[in-house]
């Protein structure tokens, strides 16, 4: 017999249109924050250098010679440009699109994740604009994608999208986390859980490389992650049914 909607849809397509519509809402919070952020650019850069002679005090402040290390590497910073524009949106996505259809029983459970990360980092670009390290090359930072690709990221089309203060925290590192985990569990093949294992690594070198954050950002970006996955658990008490965790069946593979 033939494949019928509900066959592809698992809940139907009016809860596939509302999963779509939760995530744009709450994706799309960036616009109240642009305009809380707008005018505060002292605040983000006097936000920035509290996180620098934190960073300094630790003896830690290592970003702008390991970025400078890479510089010469156009391959290395081709990939990183590369990914910092499109993985954040493109695998995260595609790997959510993927989860919903095929491991549907899986989703709420991520998708709540999600939901409660967005709403916690929408409040913290509220509280705390930062300014990134790319717009203070005072202290050695190069905005790689601005000067290897002629894409400024702060130009005036670009920054109707882009909150540019919203560096802590990183989501490039939540996101990377929150669906990494849930893929190499639900993995059966070793080379996509090596994959799902070292994708937070990859995303961490990427924000790093391309002057985007420091890595005080992307320690917030996984402490996000994980009280959103211990509230996403606490939330599954209310529809257990629904929105708990479940074990990957045997034959699983991602």
């Amino acid at each position: 017999m033939g494949s019928t909607i509900k066959d592809f849809a698992p809940r139907g397509w009016l809860d596939a249109a509302l999963q779509f519509l939760l995530f744009f809402l709450v994706y799309n919070g960036y616009q109240l924050v642009r305009g809380i952020t707008d005018g505060s650019d002292a605040i983000a850069f006097a936000n920035a250098g509290r996180i620098m002679d934190v960073e300094k005090g630790m003896g830690t402040f290592f970003e702008p010679g390991f970025q400078e290390s890479m510089l010469e590497f156009s391959w290395v910073i081709d990939f990183a440009n590369f990914m910092y524009m499109n993985s954040h949106f493109v695998i995260t996505t595609g790997f959510l699109t993927w989860i919903y259809f095929f491991r549907n029983d899986h989703f709420y459970f991520v998708r709540n994740m999600f939901m409660v990360a967005m709403v916690l980092a929408l409040g913290l670009y509220a509280a705390y604009p930062t300014a990134p390290p790319r717009l203070i090359p005072e202290e050695g930072f190069v905005d790689t994608i601005a000067v290897f690709t002629g894409l400024p990221q702060d130009s005036e089309t670009v920054g109707l999208l882009v909150n540019k203060y919203a560096a802590v925290p990183s989501m490039h590192i939540a996101f990377a986390l929150m669906i990494a985990v849930p893929a190499a569990a639900l993995s059966r093949n070793q080379f996509a859980r090596t994959w799902w294992s070292l994708y937070p690594l990859v995303v961490l070198f990427v924000i790093i490389v391309t002057g985007n954050h420091f890595w005080l950002d992307a320690a917030a970006g996984a402490a996000v992650a994980c009280v959103a996955a211990v509230t996403a658990r606490q939330l599954a008490r209310v529809r257990p049914e629904h929105w708990a965790w479940r074990e990957a069946p045997a034959g699983a593979t991602a």
